[in-house]
């Protein structure tokens, strides 16, 4: 059985990053917006799926 961590390893794939010590402290202070407190990658995640959905849209 193949467990759900390793499923999802075969369909994503690592994004490097670098950014500003600025972007990141914003970024972190919108993470603490949210009800749930995502992570960092969640809440990068969450940015750019809603900048995709207003350009699809």
């Amino acid at each position: 059985m193949i467990s759900k961590k390793n499923a999802e390893k075969t369909d994503t794939q690592a994004v490097l990053v670098r950014m500003s010590v600025e972007m990141i402290e914003k970024i972190d202070a919108l993470r603490r917006t949210e009800d749930d407190l995502p992570t960092r990658p969640e809440m990068i995640r969450r940015l750019v799926e809603q900048q995709m959905g207003r350009k699809d849209g």
